[in-house]
């Protein structure tokens, strides 16, 4: 395990709207507002063609080859996230959620592209003095926190 300590800082409530891209409005908001790290919990409606990724195809792979899943129709959406900047300081959310229709859910990460449907409620608690950051992780292709 790895961690560093820091501080709350700045509070924000956003209502996304209709067609937004979640991930993008987000960092774009954070990047507008300063804001380099924060933790995110968003409450709402996700809409068709909205995608997100299901893990990975193979979690013992060498390669990790993502797998995604498309919703179909509108769906209810809760999530949680970080936002941490990257290696270039541009903050980078991450940010995973439930998405619900009848009796069937999928969860996944927004990274791909999860549109708004009608409203999505965002809050955003910013995190300041920490150091924390994503670096990529040339074995995974991923952006990893280091704390």
């Amino acid at each position: 395990m790895r961690y560093s300590e820091a501080k709350l800082g700045r509070v924000f409530v956003l209502r996304l709207e209709e067609n937004e891209i979640v991930h993008e409005t987000i960092e774009k908001f954070a990047a507008d507002k300063g804001i380099s790290a924060a933790t995110v919990i968003m409450l709402g409606g996700a809409g068709r063609g909205s995608r997100l990724v299901v893990g990975p195809e193979d979690p013992e792979a060498e390669t990790i080859n993502p797998m995604e899943y498309v919703l179909n129709s509108a769906h209810e959406a809760a999530g949680v996230g970080t936002i941490f900047p990257d290696e270039y300081g541009r903050p980078i959310l991450h940010l995973h959620a439930s998405f619900g229709r009848k009796e069937e859910s999928k969860t996944g990460c927004i990274r791909r592209g999860v549109k708004v449907w009608l409203v999505m409620e965002v809050v955003i608690i910013e995190i300041v003095q920490t150091r924390a950051l994503r670096m990529l992780d040339k074995t995974t292709g991923f952006q990893l926190l280091e704390p």
